[in-house]
């Protein structure tokens, strides 16, 4: 289902079922409904207007029909979107109560601008988040045979969080390598080179678990004082690394976030014991 008529025609030429309008009233029961909006961003905000709209006509579906479908957000979306705006929009829309008369997931696509028919095909990732078990089961059973990892979760969030991750880490990594070019530029040397022995030497390149914990900052003795030094070093080029800077900054803060609730924790007594322990 599209609203542009154009699109319509051309997916109905090439022999699909397609229209301007979603009727689900011939559809057996479980039908799943994806919602695959654009979610542009507005300034330093997401747009959900198209998906706010799409949300609406699905809810009107589902009202003109007495069977229980299962309604799926593929948008990338902030955390909290399916259990709050989608979920409302198609209780308000419908007249029914998510769980009874619908069900609800998120099911995030990690899609490549250049290849994305074929990273739909055959999936590296499937992520599913739902509170409902029956949409999970679903789910599981029809992407599944697209081959791929699978991870579920039972918060929707956690689902959205790991779409939006995903495209921040990328887009970190390779602001990252561009500030490094910036210096190797500046330094008169060879970038691809370099990078491509860090890729193979640095632990946090090889090791997918490596600093993924959250919750601590970096410590030791190399990472505090090469982060810094290498400021200093740039500056003197006459290079500015803001991402560098915002590492140090972002470690720094969390140092000081760990500090306070090791006060915190100092600083709340321990029950004393009913009963002498016995060793």
């Amino acid at each position: 289902m599209d609203i542009s008529p154009s699109r319509v025609r051309q997916l109905q030429a090439r022999g699909l079922d397609a229209s301007t309008k979603l009727d689900l009233t011939d559809e057996p029961a479980d039908a799943v409904i994806f919602l695959t909006l654009p979610t542009p961003n507005d300034g330093l905000a997401y747009d959900l207007r198209a998906l706010t709209e799409g949300t609406a006509a699905v809810g009107r579906a589902l009202a003109a029909t007495d069977r229980r479908h299962t309604v799926v957000v593929r948008s990338t979306v902030p955390p909290g979107t399916t259990d709050g705006l989608v979920r409302s929009v198609l209780e308000h829309s419908s007249g029914r109560t998510e769980g009874e008369g619908f069900g609800l997931a998120a099911n995030p696509e990690f899609l490549r601008a250049a290849t994305a028919g074929e990273d739909f095909r055959n999936p590296w990732m499937t992520v599913i988040g739902s509170r409902d078990l029956r949409a999970v089961a679903q789910l599981r059973h029809l992407l599944t045979p697209y081959g791929g990892k699978l991870r579920t979760f039972s918060d929707p969030a956690e689902a959205e969080l790991v779409k939006c991750a995903n495209n921040l880490f990328n887009a970190t990594k390779i602001s990252f390598w561009n500030e490094l070019w910036l210096v190797a530029r500046r330094a008169n040397l060879d970038l691809d080179d370099i990078a491509a022995t860090v890729a193979d030497a640095a632990e946090g390149s090889w090791n997918p678990r490596y600093g993924i914990r959250g919750g601590a900052p970096y410590g030791g003795v190399c990472l505090p004082k090469d982060t810094r030094g290498f400021l200093g070093y740039a500056e003197e080029i006459g290079v500015e690394m803001p991402l560098l800077r915002a590492v140090v900054e972002t470690n720094d803060r969390m140092v000081e976030v760990v500090d306070q609730e090791a006060d915190v924790a100092v600083s709340i007594p321990f029950a004393r014991a009913s009963t002498p322990a016995t060793v």
